[in-house]
């Protein structure tokens, strides 16, 4: 067995394995040889963090082990759907902006009027994508980040509706 040099610096070796798989497109190209060889879907969900947050320990930690689960699966011939997701709704992003504009009341958002607020609202929960791609690649996960999908999309709202009234439904 080989020794490993004197001198090994790894933040460089991180560096040049992203860049390989960058560059030889390996995440595309495994996802297309599942679906050439017509590989079983393996459905895995994977709640979004928050968009309105850097990754702290606690994404890494649950990202590795959702990792884990979805390279056995896809390791074992099946194929794996892996896109990005930002979860937008809710308390987080509301927080921040009542917190940005003074807000400390309903009445305010209704004066404000509840599109603009909305449009405010939507205005933040991108600006972290970035930090997020950067960290989950050099994390070595591999995941789509160019068909992500956002909780506040309206397909992604209408599918959420449409699960609760297949459930409704079934009494």
């Amino acid at each position: 067995m080989a020794a490993l040099p004197p001198t090994l610096d790894f933040a460089k070796t991180e560096e040049e394995i992203c860049t390989k798989w960058s560059t030889e497109s390996t995440f595309r190209t495994q996802d297309a040889l599942s679906v050439s060889r017509n590989d079983p879907e393996y459905t895995f969900y994977d709640g979004p963090p928050f968009a309105t947050g850097l990754p702290h320990y606690g994404h890494i930690l649950a990202g590795t082990i959702k990792d884990v689960v979805t390279r056995y699966a896809v390791m074992t011939g099946r194929r794996v759907t892996r896109r990005a997701g930002w979860d937008c709704h809710g308390l987080p992003v509301e927080y921040e902006i009542d917190q940005k504009l003074g807000i400390t009341h309903r009445d305010q958002v209704l004066e404000m009027g509840v599109d603009k607020y909305n449009d405010t609202c939507r205005g933040i929960v991108t600006r972290y994508t970035k930090e997020w791609e950067r960290t989950v690649t050099r994390l070595g996960r591999w995941v789509d980040f160019e068909n992500d999908y956002k909780t506040m999309d309206p397909t992604f709202m209408e599918s959420v509706w449409w699960v609760f009234k297949e459930l409704f439904k079934k009494d």
